[in-house]
Parts: C-alpha cells; sequence; structure tokens
C-alpha cells in the first residue's frame, strides 16, 4: 500500500520540527531544550501518558489503540547529537557552537513524533504503542539506562523496532537481516612501562616506543591468525602517547589505545582473551610491564528472526518493494540493550536501516539528514503498530 495520505500531509510539519531540532543540538543526557520540545508535541498530540526521566532524560509515551490496551509494541528514537562543528551552510544549521545532528537523531526523533500524531489521530490498532525518545545513544549507554530504569517490564513491552538513516543507501529504502546487524564495541588502554633512558645508550633502558611497535604488530595477528576467516572482527590501535617530548629520550612509559569490536558473543570474548595474553607475552620478552585497561561497551545488535520478517514486511506495504538484505556493520549500536532486555521478557525486536541518498557519512561536519525520507520512516513506524497490533 502507499505511505498514507494523512501521513503526506503531515509531513511539512514532521520536516518542520526536523529542522527546529537541528538547530538546538544537545549531548548526551543533557538534553533540556530536545526533551521540552518532544515532550510538549506528545502532550499537545494526545498521548495517553507522557513518562519523563526514564534512563536519566528519556520520554516515553503511550497510545492507546480502540481495541484495547493488553499487548505493547515499542518503537524507539534517539535524540542526541555529536560533539561536531556544522559545515552544511544550511539556514536551520546548529545555533549551538560545536554541536551538531550530525548523525540524523533529529530525523529520528521527528519521524517517531510523527509517527506519534498519526497513531494519536487513527488508533486503528488493539493494544499500546509505547514511544520511547532515548538519550545518549552517542557512546553514553541511554539504552542501558533506560532499560535499568525499568523500560521494557514497566511498559510491558514485548517487542521493540527502531530504525536508522543510512547515506549511501538509496532513499527511502529499507534494508534489514536477522541476526546480527551491527557490532559490539569494546575499548582498551594499555599502558607500557619500561626504562627510561638517553637515545644514545639504549642498552641501559627498556625502549617502550620498541615495545610497542612490536605489540601493535602483534595484535593484528588476533584477527588474522585467531579469528575463524569467515567471522567478522576489528581490532585496531587508534592512539599513541609516550611521556616525553624529545627526540634524544627514550621514555619511560608508551600508552596505547584502540577498540575491538565482533559480530558475534564468542568473536568478542576472543578478542580480548588473546589481547590480554599478547601484552603479558611482549612484556615478558622485553622485560617491561603492561597493564591493560579493557572496557566492554555497547554488546552486539542482534535481530530477532521473527521480529526481522515483521520489519521487512512493514516495509513492505510501505514501499511495494521487497525489503533488501542488509550488510551488517562494524559500528555499534546502544539499542542493542533495548533488544536484549525484550527478548529476556517477551519477543525481542528489529533494527532496520532506512536510505538517506547520496549524503555525506554519518558522523561527518557535512552530513545532512534527507528530509524526503520522513514519510517512508513515519509510514514504517505506524505500519508496525497496525500490522503487530490489528484490530
Amino acid at each position: 500500500m502507499p505511505i498514507p495520505a494523512r501521513i503526506a500531509q503531515l509531513s511539512p510539519q514532521i520536516t518542520d520540527w526536523r529542522r527546529a531540532l537541528h538547530r538546538i543540538p544537545e549531548l548526551g543526557y543533557d538534553l533540556p531544550q530536545t526533551t521540552a520540545f518532544v515532550a510538549e508535541k506528545l502532550r499537545a498530540m494526545g498521548c495517553d501518558s507522557v513518562t519523563m526521566g526514564l534512563g536519566r532524560a528519556g520520554i516515553v509515551a503511550e497510545i492507546i489503540g480502540t481495541g484495547g490496551a493488553n499487548h505493547a509494541i515499542a518503537l524507539r528514537a534517539d535524540m542526541d547529537a555529536l560533539p561536531i562543528t556544522e559545515a552544511t551552510g544550511a539556514p536551520y544549521a546548529s545555533q549551538i557552537a560545536g554541536q551538531m545532528h550530525a548523525c540524523g537523531h533529529d530525523g529520528h526523533t521527528a519521524m517517531l513524533l510523527g509517527a506519534a500524531q498519526y497513531l494519536c489521530e487513527t488508533r486503528a490498532f488493539s493494544g499500546r504503542a509505547v514511544l520511547v525518545f532515548q538519550p545518549a545513544e552517542e557512546g553514553g549507554a541511554g539504552g542501558l539506562a533506560m532499560v535499568n530504569d525499568g523500560l521494557i517490564s514497566r511498559f510491558g513491552i514485548s517487542e521493540i523496532y527502531a530504525l536508522h538513516n543510512m547515506p549511501g543507501q538509496a532513499a527511502g529504502t529499507f534494508a534489514i537481516n536477522s541476526g546480527a546487524m551491527m557490532a559490539s564495541a569494546d575499548f582498551f588502554d594499555i599502558l607500557i612501562t619500561g626504562r627510561g633512558g638517553h637515545a644514545a645508550k639504549p642498552q641501559d633502558a627498556v625502549d617502550a616506543v620498541l615495545i610497542a611497535a612490536h605489540l601493535i604488530t602483534a595484535l593484528q595477528s588476533v584477527t588474522a591468525r585467531n579469528i575463524d576467516p569467515l567471522e567478522a572482527a576489528v581490532l585496531s590501535v587508534c592512539m599513541i602517547d609516550t611521556d616525553s617530548r624529545a627526540p634524544n629520550v627514550l621514555p619511560q612509559e608508551v600508552r596505547l589505545s584502540g577498540t575491538a569490536r565482533a559480530l558475534s558473543a564468542p568473536v568478542r570474548d576472543a578478542l580480548e582473551t588473546r589481547l590480554r595474553a599478547i601484552c603479558a607475552g611482549v612484556a615478558a620478552t622485553f622485560g617491561a610491564q603492561i597493564a591493560v585497561d579493557y572496557q566492554r561497551g555497547y554488546p552486539v545488535t542482534v535481530n530477532s528472526p521473527d521480529q526481522a520478517d515483521f520489519a521487512a514486511t512493514a516495509a513492505l506495504a510501505v514501499t511495494g518493494q521487497p525489503t533488501a538484505p542488509a550488510a551488517p556493520m562494524m559500528g555499534a549500536e546502544d539499542f542493542s540493550y533495548m533488544l536484549s532486555a525484550a527478548g529476556e521478557h517477551g519477543q525481542g525486536g528489529a533494527y532496520m536501516f532506512l536510505g538517506n541518498g547520496d549524503s555525506a557519512m554519518l558522523h561527518h561536519p557535512a552530513y545532512q539528514f534527507n528530509d524526503a525520507i520522513i514519510p517512508a520512516g513515519v509510514a514504517w513506524f505506524a505500519a508496525l503498530i497496525e500490522q503487530r497490533l490489528p484490530l
């Protein structure tokens, strides 16, 4: 079926909302203007409840269909921006210095607001539509904060769905797969302590720079020789620093920092195990001390098979075209926490990509959300509710 006429009529208003949000990008959990904007719109629409402050700064709205309020399906949008200086030149560009909606969360939020407007007006479903507006997706684990604050159990959520715009994918098209959609993201900090000295007398020192070079090379063997070639994994050293800034001094300490990513829990565990073992072996080889601080970040984003099919069916209803298979990405997404919690308490959920067309990549200063995809995103959210909670 085509995009409902009412959603097409609402699209200019939703675009205005998106651009208003774009002007006021806020970071992490510090979203006072954003949450005030979202809450005001939800209350004006006539949502049956609007709960503030879940997971510190999250908002949850409920809309009850005409057929009752027993079963609950949730839809999620992220609200936070990035610490990036905008370079789009758009007339609605960021008004907050050094902050920008460079990932399209303003678009996600506006589309979910549009779906809320449509669902409040039509209520052509039997159950509860639970609309989740999440803070701190960009590294702050706002999804986990909302889960820990009782999101799934408090609102009786059995399934949860979300989408993300995707540059390079044809505008308005949908892509999804069953299983892993996005990777886990862990971070490590490695402190190498040798024995500093004069560069002209290396025999009297334990060269932490040389050790760091060997360690970086050795760590690349993890993905090349310890992980099944048919599995996906990334282990990248991204920063190197020393406690010396002189060209004739062998530093006492060298610090390496980076990230490890995987599309399955066993591979994720293997990356950490091998990194720690290699660090211990290199330390013993060169007579140095190597301390590893390994921090687990977002887990793998895993779509439940049935829910991925339901999401694809809803997309088919919007576009009239079969949904394309999505290649899993090595980026990470804290919607993974919500999917996992929904799987423990209900049936799980799914995460969808919505094409943004030929735009700059996510997290780029020149990135722009494509307002032309708004009707498709709103219609997909609405179709999920109407299909999963039929009258």
